[in-house]
């Protein structure tokens, strides 16, 4: 499963440089598949769907910071336990119930998102 952030956020942005996949945005900011990744230029993404690596998307949320499930690996492959919940003072970064995925997916997500 991926992490989100809920709306009892107070904006603090302690998890932001904590996630290794570069998945957590400011409220409004504008978000890129090749932030912090080594995806770059036309991805041929693992369900089929082409996209511009680089082409900025909107935001998720325009009031609190939010996770991009699609880079959100819950820092398998890179600590024992998800950063931004570690870090969170108010306990906001929590599982995403919507989107399961296991160990198994998430180091795969993680091998694609970070290219050799």
């Amino acid at each position: 499963m991926a992490i989100k952030i809920t709306d009892e956020c107070i904006n603090c942005g302690a998890c932001e440089p904590e996630c290794p996949n570069n998945a957590i945005y400011d409220a409004g900011a504008a978000w890129r598949y090749s932030d912090g990744t080594s995806l770059r230029g036309l991805i041929n993404f693992p369900d089929g769907t082409v996209q511009n690596a680089e082409e900025a998307r909107s935001a998720v949320s325009d009031e609190v910071y939010f996770i991009v499930s699609d880079k959100c690996t819950e820092c398998v492959g890179f600590h024992d336990e998800p950063q931004c919940a570690a870090v969170c003072p108010v306990d906001c970064c929590v599982d995403d119930e919507d989107i399961r995925e296991t160990e198994e997916e998430l180091l795969s997500k993680k091998a694609f998102l970070h290219l050799d």
